[in-house]
């Protein structure tokens, strides 16, 4: 594991010396979903503190498992979050990247509020690539299409109006490819469409750019990446559960 992590932020540190950024500015979160906790306390042993999972309930037992490093361990929810289970995200996770529609929006800020927590910190999900099988909110040609430009800067105002979070940025997942540099474009894509809803909710911080995996990584940090989502490299090879959590 420490060889692994080591190899991704040697990768990571190189990347942004050529974009002519500071590796600092990147936060690297190990994909540990269908990962036991022992992967997670190896990793954490090993130097990583930001874990992502897809699934609520799979990620509530690590981290009921690894109670006892909570303080030390940033939880990140980069799957589908469906509204019933908003009370539960929650309560379990430091950064929800998968925010996706007002309503969900709206149920993360109740419950927040229900439970006395601080703003959840939330990340929107936007599919600027037009993939069907991406979640997130349309916005593939967002810049070419003035209607759909201002329906995501009145969804991102509307949201940002709430009292139970604050937007701490964008997230989106490219589609895979043998050629990193065939995504790019999704890439800066995102951190134009970030450049342009920060305008319209100065009163929230929405910097972080979530984007980029272990195959595309360096072209994610060249376009801004702040947070990229690494599973494979540092977990090895996932066995995926026969039912859903």
């Amino acid at each position: 594991m420490y060889d692994a992590l080591q190899h991704i932020q040697q990768r990571i540190n190189i990347a942004a010396q050529q974009a002519g950024r500071e590796a600092s500015q990147i936060r690297l979160i190990g994909v540990s979903k269908t990962h036991p906790a022992a992967a997670v306390d190896a990793a954490f042993s090993a130097g990583l503190t930001d874990f992502g999972e897809n699934r609520v309930q799979e990620a509530e037992e690590k981290i009921t498992t690894l109670n006892t490093k909570r303080t030390q361990l940033t939880w990140h929810l980069i799957g589908h979050l469906q509204r019933n289970k908003a009370k539960k995200a929650v309560q379990l996770f430091d950064y929800i990247h998968s925010v996706d529609s007002l309503e969900l929006a709206q149920a993360i800020s109740r419950h927040s509020q229900e439970f006395g927590l601080a703003p959840r910190k939330i990340l929107l999900q936007c599919n600027v690539s037009g993939e069907e099988s991406k979640e997130g909110i349309a916005a593939q040609g967002w810049q070419h299409n003035a209607q759909l430009c201002q329906q995501i800067s009145t969804l991102a105002q509307q949201i940002g109006e709430l009292p139970g979070v604050v937007i701490c940025g964008l997230m989106t997942v490219a589609p895979y490819s043998d050629n990193p540099n065939e995504v790019r474009e999704v890439f800066r894509s995102l951190r134009l469409l970030r450049d342009e809803i920060v305008t319209v909710i100065p009163h929230h911080p929405c910097n972080e750019l979530s984007m980029g995996m272990s195959g595309d990584m360096e072209v994610a940090i060249a376009e801004g990446a702040t947070m990229i989502r690494i599973g494979r490299s540092l977990f090895g090879e996932r066995s995926y559960p026969s039912q859903p959590n």
